[in-house]
């Protein structure tokens, strides 16, 4: 499924100096992470923005959004932006600024590693604090 590369290219202008901001092809779209976590993303020619449940009601209020429900079942705390609601640069910022605003407050994502043989990723797990015991043989009783 291909993502509007235009819009694309207007949000990595928008967050280019911030240097929380990455993006992750994901969802057969582009997504754009702040610490980690979703943000906003582009599946074809709209904008998904992540406001969390708390403001979910309010965002779907607004022009042009609907509720998301990607997966054919509602997703709450993400919404869906037609192209009308961010045509112009000021309301694309101010759709990212709130999937912005709730993606940096959520816990920062740990790093993923990749799986050699498969090409999947993995969280690394930290170092256990746990002594490891060592292994020994069972004595036999004669």
């Amino acid at each position: 499924m291909p993502y509007d590369e235009g819009l694309a290219q207007r949000i990595r202008e928008i967050v280019e100096d911030d240097p929380r901001i990455s993006e992750k092809h994901m969802f057969g779209g582009i997504a754009f992470m702040a610490n980690g976590n979703m943000a906003v993303g582009i599946i074809r020619d709209e904008l998904m923005v992540r406001v969390g449940p708390e403001a979910h009601d309010a965002a779907v209020a607004l022009p042009h959004a609907r509720m998301m429900d990607f997966t054919g079942r509602p997703m709450r705390g993400f919404v869906q932006v037609a192209p009308a609601g961010f045509e112009d640069d000021a309301d694309l910022r101010a759709w990212i600024a709130r999937g912005v605003s709730f993606a940096v407050t959520q816990q920062k994502k740990p790093m993923r590693a990749k799986v050699a043989k498969t090409g999947a990723t993995r969280a690394i797990k930290p170092a256990s604090k746990k002594p490891q015991r060592a292994k020994t043989k069972p004595v036999r009783k004669r």
